[in-house]
């Protein structure tokens, strides 16, 4: 196993790890430190419908059934390989482990012989939170796994960046949307998304009461 720092368009470096291991096996991660709130991100993480807008050579993304925390999810991505544009779908099973920060995924058919991982935020010691990517692979009979494993590599820092740069477009585009006048507070729901409400600061009024800003739920909260 070995280490690859990398520098991320102005974000804190990536920090990528490898681990080749037998039968066409591959272990890789990839982390950084992001200026921002842990439900920030986990509300991109879990945007399941819309990973496409903003997750490079991810072709589709469909949530086909949801049961409590559990989520089975069909994707299919696209890449180029000497020239030639290969595809490969997955189904994968997802268990959404918010408390822990956690949100680990396999895969129940598909393109490999196994792909599963995990995505990890939790806070860190210097401030805002650590964001982390990790996946398992196992390419099929004949897959070039020399190849394989450089996409990976590219491709794990890519959608990594790539969370990082839309959790923080939609927490600057949130800010934008504050009058001069008054403060943002922002508070999570019960749906468990980011939902901002906007109180008077002057004379150190009441705080404000409204609902889901995101309109999943449209329970009550309290800035």
């Amino acid at each position: 196993m070995f280490s690859i720092p990398e520098q991320s368009n102005g974000l804190e470096p990536i920090e990528q790890q490898i681990e080749r291991l037998p039968n066409a096996t591959r272990r890789l991660a990839a982390q950084l430190r992001l200026p921002l709130e842990i439900e920030e991100v986990w509300a991109v993480l879990t945007d399941y419908d819309r990973l496409t807008s903003f997750i490079p050579n991810l072709i589709s993304s469909r949530v086909v059934s949801r049961e409590g925390l559990e989520v089975v999810l069909e994707q299919e991505g696209a890449q180029r390989f000497a020239g030639l544009r290969f595809t490969a779908k997955v189904t994968l099973e997802l268990r959404e482990r918010r408390p822990d920060g956690m949100l680990d995924f396999r895969m129940v058919s598909g393109d490999f012989r196994r792909f599963e991982g995990a995505w990890f935020v939790c806070p860190d010691p210097l401030g805002g939170v650590r964001l982390r990517y990790e996946v398992l692979i196992q390419a099929c009979r004949g897959m070039p796994i020399g190849l394989i494993e450089q996409r990976l590599k590219e491709d794990l820092s890519m959608n990594l960046r790539a969370v990082a740069a839309e959790a923080l477009k939609r927490t600057n585009m949130a800010a934008a949307r504050c009058p001069p006048s008054r403060s943002m507070a922002t508070v999570v729901c019960v749906c468990a998304r980011v939902c901002v409400f906007h109180h008077n600061t002057r004379g150190g009024g009441p705080p404000a009461y409204g609902r889901c800003a995101v309109g999943r739920c449209g329970a009550p909260t309290v800035s």
